[in-house]
């Protein structure tokens, strides 16, 4: 997923920041508000006026994914709060308090009514809304406050008392919260731009109000922990996240916190600066910071990266700033730095809780987590904060410390700790409807869940009430009917059922006289009738549970509808019950017959209501309205006396039923109402028309006739009236009610709603009810209904008040005249909002008997108990009576109930009937047919018998008594098609068993790598066994990366490939380059050189080598500097020690000398043999993966055993059979005995009880069969273990194979054919052959023997070679017991290691964090004072400068000028300058610390001295017959003078303070290196701590007598505790080193002695050296005198050059000449070229005018030759004109020649057109040719 970015701003700025500018904030907060004025009760105007110019301030983030503009925008809100906050000058006084009376919502009255505003007084609440957010909070211990719809609840636990706070908005109350010190509490409401009212708590007086937080409702509030800021966030759609001054009323902090939902938003405990907000998909980490623009809420976004996105309900935040949320799936989620640091999870990675996580809380060290499934968990709190990543899941398994299940049927929500001293006692909000006390002490006297209320869980669905009493039952979505006592406000009874209810009615009293039953439909369709009762009426047996107040009896239960029951309703009579569905049908039933059912109609749309008509009616009539807009009035049925098994369905048909189908004319009000307001407006026009006319008559009578003959004012043009529009989809009817015979009323949602329609049925009926279409005939304007619609109507008792339930949960009470529901007015109504505004709709409205109280039910869980105003109201306390149980009552038995919500209805139970008994009889009628067929087979089997009975030739073939073979293929394929259809049938049950076999597998036989084989001897009983070895455990597997394997950093490849990538950049760069210039070298060649190319090049290269031999020479001095540079710096210092000595003299101090014991307090573990966990883990796995490898070895050996003898088994088998067959020629007196065939025990070969075939599993199940009635474990022993494997095949368990020894085929040529011995049997054998017969048998006999040594010989060498690996493994099962030791003791080591893991991690890092702080802080020593040393020499230069100017001065100057004192002056004279750069802009201080200057040059004290003289001069004119080139240049050598003495005081500064800088290091340094060593000092006894506590784990080492050499008086101690294990190896390698040290002893003394003489001899060669060096200097100096006459500096003289931009100069000159005169010989080439083409153009212009003469004489001829042609006119027109002639000629060839042109052209364009067409050149006629110049 791509998620949005992280950060609103920079989010990098420290809590100390955050803190400071939070202080800041409030210090000048507290500065801006003044103390002179205080707010009063009569200042409120002041607050409304502050906060309405805070009204713009609004959440200004647009877009989650641009966090940048959020906080832009944050900011320029947070300066405006900040300039408003500059204009606050009065402060709210601590004892100001609002009115609440002037505060809450009142209810609205009509003016200028009689309706008195207290007509309606809460009484009581019964409901409440547990599926809000964080609605249960704790007061006090005895005092719990919940929301209620538009009430504030205050619940006393101990009394069960409420007190309520009314809605100030009328809008509904979003959230609360409660102040820390639970002196206050907070009541965010809904609305537009609702407020936060603040209460004082226990007085709950209004004590401050916040304002536009937001636009339409409040999501969550909290406190900080000090109680004085309060953050709020509201809810769709701007989600603004506010933070209050709550005590002054502003707000300090504003801005938008997410584009999704927001649930929750909370300060951090440790520090109030930070927020956190979690939602939908989202968790967002906020921090209060001072940024350049102010104060503002920087908010970092949760990354989830590969954790799937979550909503989060629950989260905490911890001290260390991470933070734990929950998700949902249940597993938590660890925020470190906006990350997911790690999911936590149970082991076998189960998740913590079945569900989402909706609260976290810490409390005394311990996480507390709630979850949905109704768990509350404890967890570690170290655990959960140390928590890291271990493998790439992102997941770490805990567990719980404990953990408690409140209940079965449990949602969990919220919980609130009770602050009982000595206790643990929590609240606990449960969602599916009741708050819990639960004791989480985990201890032996922990009490358990108590559930102290029980509540409607959901919308409630229905109400009613007692005819007799003041009961109220109600039903709900959440399975239950409930009985409450509303008059003494008690809950009194409560039945849960499978199935929701959906309607309720109270049975009248007709039907029972008592008034103790109830009928509830429900969600499945099922309608039961339950009696009421009074327990303690009942006998009381031992045992029995608690006794309540009443209880409910399942008295009927029956099933009507296959859908959800809508409406219940008795008639008048108490003869029928009419129950109504969503099926489309109304059930009518006999309440006198037991409700017998009597049938059922048919209805048009689904029933929302049902009402009969009252006694006013002279008939009795069901009223049945639909919500789609139809309205049907159905008479009573008739009973009819019919056999009940003859009736076939119970639809009645023939009922005369009217109908009304509802058609929209609310347009056509809206149409009539605008015309009469027309009409109106010009009437009152008219009117007003009129009376300005008579007074203007009264004005001017006299101009009477004038005004009348005034045109009349024209009329304004109106505009058109409102359509008439029919809404496509009819407006649902909402309810309704009877107002006299055949007329209604009936409320509509949707468009039509605002309105009540008086409706009547038409007095014809139609067959068709869709195609009818009726309007009514009158309708009633509700006021303020268009977009709250009436859900529910009800009257009083006596019917003076009409009761109206509103869609946003508001009560409207209409007062009518006595008995006339014709409603003549409902103009005045009083209205309340009582219910939730947004999804609080009301359901269910009714009034008690005796019209005393007004009961209400919501969709918000909520139900409300009112007084009905009266003035004979007496207000005494009662109670409602609970009936007492019938007589007989606990005789008479209960009825089955229906639970199962596919069972079948009345009338599918009755055509299911009739179809069984259909079914019955069709199976009748098969038998008969199937008996008749039976017959037919008989017959047909004898004619088959007979025709087999005939001879060949006269049978009938097969195929001939088939009288169709279409019929035989049929029945083959629908038998394939059978077979088809039963597996699959079966295929979901084979898939089943195969996913069962394939976890079994998976459980127990895949992570084994090899089962436990035996194998036994053949002759012997020895045997030997495999291992039963399981995969490698997960320690052989862990292997942590060491440095060498581990992946390098991204900082390391970067250092690593980054050069050469940009060498090999560099390089591919210059080869680019290189080969550019050779391609232009290269076209430089061809073209040959001029004379001044050639000059400009032999400069060039004359430069060049002047210069490349400086650069030689410069190159060769750098080269020896370096050189001796490098001699220099491997020169040893005076304390040098060579490395291998240190390391040397180290490792003695390490290893030689006394060793201590670990068990010696003062030992000191080396660094490399300091142990932790994950190398004891390293260490643990590689004895795990040797004892592996061990056994996997040992377990190959005995699987190769088992192969050699099954090889055996079967050579003795081949061996056996042809034993027998010599056995059968030799007589029965030679026979050998048989050696018996070994045989393969079940135990060896383990792997066949996973091979099964059909038999075995046939077998299997016939011992099922058997054996059913006995244990599993049996019937496996007895069916698998026998009837896996199959015995071997053939005779005595023989198996034949081909294989045999060589002389076994010479053997089995011997066998004689029986038949051809009894032919000779009575010849007597000759000599001859009796020979041969003995030859024969003494060979024989000898195979006999041989045969049976054999088999003897294989047996042998089988069972010694088991008994040889069998001892190899005895040994080895040794040493597997000592690694089983081993292990343990690694293990218990690991585990002792990790509990100091955690401690040494800190330590560690802290040591690593001191390292490393010192060595920065040793680096930064060392750049100062290489930074230091640098200034230095800086300084040294500007003195050597200084020095140099004063010396080249001098020098300038001469010897013997008399001005050189007045000069020097000059130059010495201090001038006051004004700075460039002031950065301290104070130049006097500046000025004075240059002077008080410590360190001032020898120059400036030669000044000081001269300046002493007291002499005045004037520096600003030169004197006469002074040189003025040389007061000149002192002028400016003193301006230099004065920017080195600058410099010098800047770099001397610098020094200074670098210098305190070094100090300051240094000392940093010392504490640092003495905390490094305190730390390693820590650490170190930690680690002797650590070494101690495993010295204290006990380690079992088995040891032979001969092994132990501690002897006390020749015999072994009965104490080893004082004695050492040692290896033999360690002791024979200590033994021997004593001999090592002795020799190299020997051998250092013999190497002191070389190296002392080879000092020596050294000291000697460098003395010698230096007399050289000595003599060399003397030498090159003579050398130098005798050439150039003085000392020179030699490098100077090597590169020396020449003057570069000289010759450089030179060039350019050169090269500008050549390119001067390449230009003036172009433009002698322009000139000629110009010349040329002037003289042909004149050449053209004289052509030209020869042309033009010979036209001019053509001209001529042609005149005069017209001249004649007039002369001959008349001749002209005689016969036809040559012109005429040669003009036709000339237009034929013409068109001719356009013709060919066009088709010419056509075939080019079609040619063209083709792809790859050849376009010829253009045709040109010869016509068109010579036509041309005619043309011209």
């Amino acid at each position: 997923m791509k998620e949005p970015d992280d950060q609103d701003t920079d989010g990098h700025k420290s809590k100390s920041d955050g803190k400071q500018s939070l202080k800041s904030f409030k210090s000048e907060s507290r500065s801006l508000m003044k103390e002179d004025e205080t707010l009063t009760e009569g200042d409120e105007s002041y607050l409304e006026e502050e906060n309405t110019d805070l009204e713009h301030v609004e959440g200004s983030s647009s877009s989650y994914q641009d966090d940048d503009l959020e906080t832009t925008r944050a900011s320029q809100e947070t300066m405006a709060v900040e300039e408003e906050a500059v204009e606050v000058k009065k402060k709210i006084s601590e004892s100001f308090y609002y009115d609440y009376m002037e505060l809450a919502s009142l209810p609205f009255v009509t003016p200028d009514s009689n309706i008195p505003l207290d007509i309606l007084t809460l009484v009581h609440s019964f409901g409440y809304d547990c599926r809000k957010r964080a609605n249960l909070q704790l007061l006090d211990n005895n005092t719990i406050l919940y929301i209620a719809g538009n009430q504030l609840i205050l619940l006393n636990l101990k009394t069960k008392e409420q007190n309520y706070l009314q809605s100030c908005s009328g809008q509904g109350i979003g959230v609360i919260g409660v102040h820390p010190h639970k002196t206050h509490f907070a009541v965010a409401e809904k609305g537009s731009f609702p407020k936060i009212i603040i209460y004082e708590y226990p007085s709950q007086r209004p004590y401050r109000i916040l304002r536009d937080g937001t636009e339409r409702a409040y999501a969550y509030v909290d406190f900080n922990n000090n109680g004085n800021l309060l953050a709020s966030v509201g809810s769709n759609p701007d989600y603004t996240l506010t933070i209050w001054n709550w005590k002054e009323e502003q707000p300090i902090l504003r801005t938008k916190a997410f584009p999704q939902e927001v649930y929750k938003v909370t300060f951090n405990p440790e520090n109030e600066e930070q927020l956190t907000t979690s939602g939908s998909g989202h968790i967002k980490f906020w921090e209060m910071a001072f940024t350049f623009t102010g104060l503002k809420l920087q908010g970092f976004l949760g990354r989830f990266g590969k954790t799937t996105t979550t909503d989060i309900e629950g989260y905490i935040e911890l001290p260390d700033g991470k933070v734990l949320s929950g998700s949902t799936w249940g597993n938590m989620l660890l925020w470190e730095a906006g990350l997911i640091k790690v999911e936590l999870c149970r082991n076998g990675r189960k998740s913590c809780h079945h569900g989402p996580i909706n609260q976290i809380m810490l409390d005394e060290g311990e996480v507390i987590t709630v979850g949905s499934d109704g768990c509350v968990r404890i967890w570690d709190f170290e655990t959960i904060d140390t928590a890291d990543v271990i493998n790439d899941t992102g997941l770490l398994e805990i567990e719980p410390m404990n953990e408690l299940q409140v209940g079965k049927d449990v949602k969990l929500s919220s919980m609130i700790k009770m602050n009982e001293i000595g206790s643990n006692f929590w609240l606990a909000q449960d969602a599916n409807g009741a708050i819990w006390k639960l004791d989480l002490s985990f201890s032996n006297i922990t009490q358990d869940p108590e559930c102290l209320f029980s509540f409607h869980a959901g919308a409630i669905e229905a109400l009613a009430v007692s005819p007799i009493t003041y009961l109220m039952a109600t039903t709900a979505l959440d399975h239950s009917v409930r009985i409450y006592d509303f008059a003494g406000k008690t809950p009194l009874a409560q039945m849960k059922f499978k199935q929701g209810g959906t309607a309720l009615t109270w049975v009248p009293q007709l039907v029972s006289y008592t008034g103790a039953q109830i009928s509830v439909g429900f969600e499945d369709g099922v309608v039961r009738i339950l009696e009421i009762y009074n327990p303690k009426g009942l006998a009381v047996f031992a045992g029995r549970k608690k006794i309540l107040g009443a209880d409910l009896h399942l008295k009927h239960v029956f099933k009507p509808h296959t859908a959800s029951v809508t409406a219940l309703a008795y008639d008048r009579d108490g003869e029928f019950l009419a129950t109504g569905s969503k099926d489309n049908t109304v059930f009518f039933f006999d309440i006198e017959k037991e409700y017998k059912p009597i049938g059922y109609i048919n209805t048009p749309g689904p029933v929302c209501q049902l009402t009969w008509s009252t006694m006013a009616h002279p008939f009795s009539t069901l009223l049945i309205i639909c919500e789609n807009g139809y309205v049907l009035e159905a008479p009573p049925p008739t009973m009819k006396e019919e056999d009940d098994q003859k009736v076939v369905s119970y639809e009645i048909k023939h009922m005369s039923i009217k109908c009304f189908h509802f058609s929209s004319v609310k347009s056509k009000i809206l149409r009539l109402i605008e015309i009469e307001k027309r009409e109106e407006r010009k009437r009152l026009k008219e009117k007003e028309r009129e009376e300005r006319r008579k007074q203007l008559l009264e004005q001017m009578g006299d101009e009477e006739e004038e005004l009348q003959e005034e045109e009349p004012v024209e009329e304004e043009e109106e505009e058109p009236l409102p359509p008439i529009f029919i809404p496509p989809t009819p407006s649902p009817i909402l309810c309704g009610f009877y107002s006299e015979p055949g007329k209604f009323w009936v409320s509509l949602g949707g468009y039509d709603s605002g309105f009540l329609y008086h409706c009547a049925f038409p007095p014809y009926a139609m067959s068709d009810f869709k195609a009818q279409k009726d309007e009514p005939f009158d309708f009633r304007f509700l006021e303020d209904t268009e977009d709250n619609p009436v859900q529910v109507i009800t009257f009083s008792i006596s019917q003076t008040m009409m009761f109206c339930g509103m869609r946003n949960g508001a009560i409207r009470i209409y007062v009518l005249n006595e008995d006339d529901l014709s409603l003549p007015t409902v103009m005045d109504y009083w209205h309340f909002s009582v219910h939730d505004n947004n999804y609080g709709c009301i359901k269910s409205i009714a009034t008690s008997f005796d019209d005393r109280f007004l009961m209400t039910v919501g969709t918000d869980s909520n139900i409300f108990v009112f007084n009905i105003f009266s003035e004979f109201m007496l207000w005494q306390e009662i109670k409602a009576t609970v009936p007492s149980p019938r007589y007989g009552f606990e005789a008479e038995v209960v009825p089955e109930d229906i639970e199962d919500p596919k069972a079948y209805s009345i009338e599918s139970a009755r055509r299911k009937r009739e179809h069984d008994k259909l079914m019955k009889e069709m199976e009748e009628i098969k038998a008969g047919k199937r008996e008749q067929l039976k017959v037919l087979r008989n017959e047909f089997s004898k004619l088959l018998a007979m025709n087999e009975e005939l001879p060949k030739h006269m049978q009938f073939k097969r195929t001939d008594f088939d009288l169709d073979n279409k019929i035989r293929a049929e029945i083959n394929r629908k038998t394939a098609y059978k077979l088809h259809q039963v597996e699959l049938e079966l295929a979901w049950e084979k898939e089943k068993h195969e996913l069962g076999l394939k976890k079994l597998e998976n459980r127990f036989r895949d992570p084994l790598e090899s089962d436990s084989i035996v194998v036994h001897a053949i002759q012997s009983d020895h045997k030997i066994f495999s291992y039963r070895l399981v995969q490698p455990s997960k320690y052989s597997r862990f292997k942590r990366p060491s440095q060498a394997e581990r992946r390098p950093s991204k900082l390391e490849r970067l250092d690593k490939e980054g050069p050469g990538r940009k060498d090999s950049q560099k390089d591919t760069g210059g080869s680019v380059s290189i080969q550019e210039d050779s391609i232009i070298e290269k076209g430089k060649k061809f073209r040959p050189k001029t004379l001044s190319e050639i000059m400009v090049d032999n400069q060039i290269m004359k430069t060049r080598k002047l210069i490349l031999k400086a650069e030689r020479a410069k190159r060769k001095i750098q080269e020896r500097k370096k050189e001796w540079e490098e001699l220099y710096k491997s020169k040893p210092a005076d304390d040098y020690e060579d490395p291998k000595d240190l390391v040397a003299i180290k490792e003695a101090q390490l290893y030689m000398g006394d060793f201590n014991l670990k068990t010696a307090p003062d030992y000191k573990i080396p660094e490399h043999m300091r142990i932790n966990a994950a190398k004891k883990e390293e260490e643990l796995g590689h004895l795990d993966s040797l004892v592996h490898s061990k056994k996997r070895h040992m377990n190959k050996c005995i699987l190769s055993l088992r192969d050699l003898k099954v090889a055996i088994i079967e050579e003795i088998q081949c061996l056996v059979q042809e034993l027998k067959a010599i056995q059968s020629t030799l007589p029965v007196s030679k026979h050998i005995p048989i050696p018996q065939i070994p045989q393969i025990q079940l135990d060896e070969v383990p792997e066949k009880r996973f091979h099964y075939d059909e038999e075995i599993l046939l077998n299997f199940k016939e011992h099922q069969i058997k054996n059913k009635d006995e244990k599993f474990f049996q019937v496996e022993q007895t069916g698998l273990g026998g009837a896996f494997i199959k015995p071997s095949p053939g005779k005595d368990g023989d198996v034949a194979t081909q294989e045999s020894i060589p002389g076994s085929a010479k053997g089995g040529g011997f066998n004689l054919d029986l038949s051809n011995l009894l032919e000779f049997e009575k010849a007597e054998p000759t000599d001859t052959e009796l020979e041969i017969m003995k030859r024969d048998e003494i060979k024989h006999l000898y195979m006999q023997q041989y045969l049976v040594n054999r088999i003897k010989e294989l047996i042998v060498t089988f069972d010694a070679e088991l008994r040889v690996l069998r001892h190899q493994k005895l040994k080895l099962d040794i040493q597997m017991k000592l690694s089983d030791l081993h292990h343990i003791t690694l293990f218990q080591e690991m585990l002792l290691l990790k509990n100091f893991e955690k401690q040494e991690n800190i330590l560690q890092e802290r040591v690593n964090s001191l390292d490393k702080e010192e060595q920065f802080m040793q680096w930064k020593i060392n750049e100062t004072f290489k930074e230091m040393e640098e200034k230095k020499s800086e300084i040294s230069k500007l003195q050597d400068q200084e020095k140099a100017l004063y010396a080249g001065f001098q020098t300038a100057i001469g010897e013997n000028n008399k001005f050189a004192n007045f000069l020097m002056k000059v130059l010495k004279k201090k001038i006051k300058r004004v700075k460039k750069k002031d950065v301290e802009k104070d130049a006097d201080e500046d000025e004075e610390s240059e002077e008080s200057s410590e360190e001032e040059s020898s120059l400036e004290s030669d000044e000081d001295e001269s300046g002493s003289e007291n002499e005045v001069f004037d520096d600003s004119i030169c004197p006469t017959n002074c040189d003025v080139g040389l007061f000149e240049m002192a002028l400016q050598l003193r301006e230099k003078r004065l920017d080195i003495e600058e410099a010098l005081v800047e770099e001397k500064k610098i020094v200074e303070n670098l210098k305190k800088e070094y100090d300051t290091l240094s000392k940093k340094v010392k504490v640092v290196a003495a905390n490094l060593n305190a730390a390693e000092e820590d650490l170190e006894a930690y680690q002797r701590e650590k070494q101690q506590r495993l010295n204290e784990l006990l380690v079992a080492i088995p040891l032979k007598l001969h092994q132990i050499e501690y002897m006390a008086f020749g015999e072994i101690p009965a104490d080893l505790s004082g004695t050492l294990v040692f290896s033999n190896h360690s002791l024979d390698r200590l033994q021997k080193r004593i001999i090592q040290l002795q020799e190299e002893n020997i051998k250092q003394q013999k190497l002191n002695r070389e190296y002392r003489e080879r000092r020596k001899q050294l000291v000697r060669e460098k003395r010698e050296m230096a007399k050289t060096i000595h003599k060399m200097e003397e030498t090159v100096t003579q050398l130098m005198i005798s050439k150039f006459g003085r000392v020179i500096d030699l490098e100077a003289l090597q590169t020396l050059s020449v003057n570069v931009t000289l010759e450089e100069l030179k060039i350019k000159k050169l090269r500008k000449e050549l390119v001067n005169a390449k230009e003036m010989k172009m433009w002698e080439e322009k000139i000629a070229h110009v010349r040329w083409e002037l003289m042909t153009k004149t050449k053209e212009h004289t052509k030209k005018l020869h042309q033009m003469n010979d036209l001019c004489i053509e001209k001529k001829k042609l005149d005069s030759r017209l001249n004649t042609l007039q002369n001959q006119q008349g001749n002209a027109f005689q016969g036809p004109r040559k012109a005429d002639v040669e003009a036709m000629e000339k237009v034929t060839e013409l068109i001719q020649a356009q013709a060919q042109r066009i088709s010419a052209l056509k075939e080019e364009i079609t040619v063209l057109r083709k792809k790859g067409g050849l376009i010829l050149p253009p045709i040109q006629s010869s016509q068109v040719n010579e036509i041309k110049p005619t043309d011209l």
